[in-house]
């Protein structure tokens, strides 16, 4: 007779027990791998809680699987050279999308997240959804017909939306973008035959990039500014990103700054973006008797390097209502670090950073002021769709070893 088990813990519990344990363990490894981008079974073992055998035992599988590679080897004390481990780049590939009102940037990532190929379509006008629904389609065919032989372990689309991404119980998503005047738009799922398609506010998915591998990377409490066309943020709380009730928390450009102020794009007045968007910013410098060429980057650029009276208070104006802006949002989350991004923020941050950290400060309660950092985003212009890509490359890593594609 077999001896009794204890209340509570089946052989069959125990069996789950260990097997999702094992699990968690290999995502963990994986995902360290990937954020390191070079590493060593040691330093995997202590960063991820492991035994020795444990972390030997993983990489085996990871490196038996074609997601993980041994890259070389660095010396020792006194004995065998240390193996170093890097993300195999050809072991799978992950598509990033930044969609905007004027068209989208579709990106192809490897493994190490490096860009192989990219497509863009649209153009200087604004496009309806349809027209997006288009573009996507198109551009995801052309990626698909020139990296035939990758598409196979391609695992999936990564779509930044301008709005609120929003995601029912039965897991499809829906867009709200108010302040583009667009109808509830379900996310298209029929971009390619054989691909899953994940979606999220690009200011999040810059958020994303920004922690793994950007400024926020190691910090458990940040806020990751987005200010481009539209205005969005992205929070970090305790290492991970917020996403709210309904996964469209960090709506920071519809915050308002001003009871009854500028009218929005949203429709509403007093919203952030009125203020710090990049129309709201020309036009008010338009109306002073600005004049510029566009409506983008090199635009905003002419704006910061002009030294007459007229151009400087409008930077004086931007800058207090971005101190003001984020010294709200530092009272509201007390971060350790606060990041400033987008093509905006970018162009903002590299000719007034210490003026607009300054500004923050007089707007936040002292005590708060002094626990942050202001710092700008690592990335520029590809953010977006570099945080898009990793919404298949954490369900690659959150995927069961006997579930992945064939190798």
């Amino acid at each position: 007779m077999s001896a009794p088990t204890r209340s509570g813990s089946s052989p069959s519990r125990e069996s789950t027990t260990v097997t999702t344990l094992r699990q968690q363990n290999r995502a963990a490894a994986l995902q360290f791998i990937l954020q390191e981008r070079e590493t060593t079974r040691a330093a995997l073992a202590h960063r991820c809680g492991l035994s020795a055998a444990s972390a030997a035992n993983i990489t085996a599988e990871l490196i038996e699987d074609g997601l993980v590679a041994e890259v070389g080897s660095v010396a020792s004390r006194g004995g065998r050279p240390i193996s170093l481990l890097a993300p195999r780049a050809d072991g799978a590939y992950a598509i990033g999308v930044d969609v905007g009102e004027r068209g989208v940037a579709v990106e192809l990532f490897d493994l190490s997240l490096t860009m192989v190929d990219r497509e863009f379509r649209g153009g200087r006008q604004e496009e309806s959804p349809d027209d997006i629904h288009r573009d996507l389609i198109e551009a995801v065919a052309a990626l698909r017909a020139r990296n035939a032989e990758r598409w196979p372990r391609v695992l999936g689309i990564g779509l930044g939306l301008p709005g609120v991404v929003e995601t029912d119980g039965a897991g499809e998503h829906v867009l709200y973008a108010q302040s583009l005047g667009w109808a509830p738009f379900p996310i298209p799922r029929d971009l390619d035959p054989e691909l899953p398609v994940f979606a999220e506010n690009g200011a999040k998915t810059q958020a994303r990039a920004e922690l793994w591998y950007g400024a926020a990377r190691g910090i458990d409490h940040a806020v990751i500014a987005l200010l481009g066309r539209g205005v969005g943020l992205g929070v970090i709380s305790g290492g991970e990103l917020a996403h709210g009730a309904f996964s469209g928390a960090g709506e920071w450009g519809h915050t308002k700054i001003r009871y009854g102020g500028e009218l929005c794009r949203c429709g509403q007045r007093g919203c952030v973006e009125a203020y710090l968007g990049a129309d709201a910013i020309l036009n008010s410098w338009r109306t002073r008797g600005g004049h510029f060429e566009g409506s983008g980057w090199q635009a905003i650029g002419a704006l910061l390097r002009e030294s007459d009276a007229v151009s400087q208070s409008v930077v004086a104006e931007i800058t207090e209502a971005l101190g003001a802006a984020l010294g709200s949002i530092v009272n509201l989350t007390n971060p350790q670090r606060v990041v400033v991004g987008g093509w905006v923020g970018m162009r903002l941050m590299e000719k007034h950073q210490d003026r607009i950290a300054e500004a923050v400060r007089r707007n936040c309660l002292e005590r708060f002021g002094v626990q942050f950092d202001l710092v700008p985003a690592t990335f520029g212009g590809d953010t977006v769709a570099l945080g898009s890509a990793l919404m298949p490359i954490t369900a690659l890593i959150a995927t069961p070893r006997n579930q992945l594609f064939a190798t």
